[in-house]
């Protein structure tokens, strides 16, 4: 989902930390400030996506996967890292 990421609720490391697929139902995970909704995705299943955790910034680990940053596209955007 594209955004402009105006209006956007913000939310600290630790709250997205709690979104981890084994705290709370939902599963997000940040890419470059924005925190995107991935608990749709049967590539995220209890919150693991082959070695990466959910709940956490994947900017940094993008550069080791085999996909580029459009597959962010897929998801919706929930809020903005601060």
């Amino acid at each position: 989902m594209i955004t402009n990421g105006t209006d956007l609720p913000c939310y600290t490391k630790a709250q997205l930390a709690l979104r981890n697929g084994q705290d709370k139902p939902a599963i997000w995970v940040a890419y470059r400030g924005l925190i995107y909704d991935v608990s749709m995705s049967r590539l995220w299943k209890n919150g693991m996506h082959y070695e990466h955790w959910a709940g956490q910034d994947l900017t940094e680990e993008l550069t080791d996967a085999p996909h580029s940053s459009s597959v962010f596209q897929r998801f919706e955007v929930v809020g903005k890292l601060l």
